[in-house]
């Protein structure tokens, strides 16, 4: 499966199980890609805003992050790192929970649903686990999320998959555009920009 390159920017308007909107600029790097992002959205009431800062390797490994929430509580930070084969340190501690993730994926961006696509590369048909070391918006805490994907025939110049989180029992058809970012995600986001 091949990708065309990124665009300089991408935006999901959330909706569904919270409002509100993401912004993200990559940028490919010697080592990699970088992605600065943020989103804003109330949810169940409440106002939050997230923004993030996550480096890729050249395989769409994830190997660092930094996600700070701001809401009504104040500020919070946390930290991650991960050397590519699926060890983890939060905040500087190890996170032997996150044992063999390799993806994050946070709670308030559609965008991280991009890096498993990215490093796997599935026949049509082929499913997978791809657990992420998951990043919760109300603490922020760091658990691990169990989660398939399965690529299914494409259509247009995009790309589908089906997606499973038994955790949070959910199920759905993703569809990305031909560069690999995600244009539907149902319940979820859908792509602005």
């Amino acid at each position: 499966m091949r990708f065309d390159d990124l665009p300089r920017t991408a935006a999901w308007r959330h909706r569904g199980a919270r409002d509100g909107f993401e912004v993200v600029f990559p940028r490919v790097t010697d080592s990699g890609v970088l992605l600065d992002g943020h989103t804003t959205a109330v949810e169940n009431a409440h106002c939050w805003s997230v923004g993030y800062s996550i480096e890729l390797d050249a395989y769409w490994r994830t190997r660092a992050a930094r996600v700070t929430v701001r809401d009504e509580k104040g500020w919070r930070t946390v930290r991650l790192a991960a050397d590519g084969e699926g060890r983890w340190t939060v905040d500087g501690q190890p996170a032997p929970a996150l044992e063999g993730c390799v993806d994050i994926d946070l709670e308030a961006s559609a965008c991280t649903n991009t890096f498993p696509i990215h490093r796997l590369p599935l026949a049509v048909g082929v499913d997978t686990a791809a657990p992420a070391a998951y990043v919760h918006v109300a603490v922020p805490t760091v658990t691990r999320l169990e989660q398939r994907y399965r690529r299914l025939p494409d259509a247009g110049p995009g790309h589908r998959f089906d997606y499973e989180s038994p955790e949070f029992d959910f199920r759905a058809t993703l569809e990305y555009d031909a560069a690999g970012l995600i244009v539907d995600y149902p319940g979820i986001a859908v792509r602005e920009r």
